[in-house]
């Protein structure tokens, strides 16, 4: 059975056509108001971006959704959870201070910032899925623990996944740092070739897996847990993984991740993908590369996998940049994703998550 997508597109000629009203509408009319209840404790899953990174939401955006949740009755709070790689985002002290310095504050969103794993990971809540890869998953205490949600996402490529949208951010997004590493199955690899010591994997790494000897980058698999970002601050991309082997299975095991995030708030949760600034990077990097296609708009669903779909395919329908990321697939209907990184096959997680009966890959676009 198909699901409703509902859409606006970017366009404005009057203060009843921007955006901030826009995603009023798109609330409205995809009965969110629905999915919540009075007094309940009610998490927007938010990503607050990396310090240097400005792809991440408008926090002005987030503050529609706030008001709309409080107008039901319901007590929003802004959330993530803490990154595995050492970054601005790695325990809640340093996370909260970024978010705050993007303008995720009280002021500016009307809503407290939670980091829902605690101040180091150590919030967790343990949830029984019984899926192919986990019979159990690692979900952050404070998301497991809320009574509904909003899950609002940056729709944009990413490194290991193809494309990060609401089934990434469920998933990742969801899990601290112990259900971060349980879906990282991969481990990176140096073309010593292509090293040019320049030790950035060094200090990014979280578990001191790479080193620099003689003058190239070495990383050690009994050490490393797979978190990729490595492969992120690379400039010369000579770290890699086993594409053909290896990713596949993170994909399925980030969708059961997706899976349990959810669990326990069936008909309890709500997304919102937004298809501007559609970068080739995940919001995890501390930049934000020149977009790959022109903003397209956005996308409301009760269905997470409908509506990543949804997102997939209007991406597609772009024309591509050239003078971006994108170094093949520029015309419509092509697989820009495919152009950025042709090893990936990010349909992977879509499929997978309708297969796990997470939600639909049949849609109804509903322009409103």
């Amino acid at each position: 059975m198909a699901s409703d997508v509902y859409f606006v597109n970017l366009r404005a000629r009057s203060d009843r056509e921007n955006k901030v009203s826009k995603i009023q509408k798109l609330f409205e009319n995809a009965a969110f108001k629905g999915l919540v209840s009075k007094d309940d404790l009610t998490a927007i899953k938010l990503h607050f971006g990396e310090r240097g990174n400005e792809g991440y939401i408008n926090p002005v955006f987030v503050r529609q959704v706030v008001d709309k949740i409080k107008a039901a009755g319901a007590k929003p709070f802004v959330t993530d959870t803490n990154t595995l790689y050492s970054g601005s985002r790695h325990n809640a002290v340093d996370h909260a201070v970024t978010a705050i310095e993007h303008g995720f504050d009280y002021a500016v969103v009307g809503a407290p910032v939670i980091i829902a794993d605690g101040l180091m990971g150590e919030n967790i809540k343990k949830v029984a899925i019984n899926q192919k890869h986990f019979k159990e998953a690692k979900i952050a205490g404070s998301i497991a623990g809320a009574d509904s949600m909003i899950v609002m996402s940056h729709f944009k490529g990413h490194e290991m996944a193809g494309f990060g949208g609401a089934i990434k951010n469920l998933a990742m997004g969801c899990a601290p740092a112990a259900g971060k590493k349980d879906q990282h199955s991969t481990r990176q690899t140096v073309n010593v070739q292509k090293c040019i010591g320049c030790g950035k994997c060094v200090e990014i790494c979280p578990e001191a897996a790479a080193v620099v000897k003689d003058k190239k980058a070495f990383i050690d698999t009994e050490k490393c847990i797979g978190c990729g970002e490595c492969m992120t601050v690379c400039p010369t991309k000579a770290i890699t993984v086993d594409w053909y082997t290896e990713i596949p299975e993170f994909l399925e095991k980030m969708t059961e991740y997706a899976y349990a995030a959810i669990k326990g708030k069936e008909n309890r949760v709500g997304y919102i993908n937004f298809l501007v600034n559609i970068t080739p990077d995940c919001d995890c990097a501390s930049w934000s590369d020149a977009p790959i296609v022109p903003d397209i708009g956005i996308l409301a669903s009760k269905d997470p996998v409908a509506i990543d779909k949804a997102s997939y395919d209007l991406v597609n329908a772009q024309l591509g940049f050239k003078n971006s990321l994108l170094t093949c697939n520029h015309e419509q209907g092509e697989d820009k994703f495919r152009g950025i990184r042709e090893e990936i096959d990010g349909l992977i997680q879509i499929n997978y998550a309708e297969e796990i009966g997470i939600g639909s890959t049949k849609y109804n676009l509903i322009e409103i």
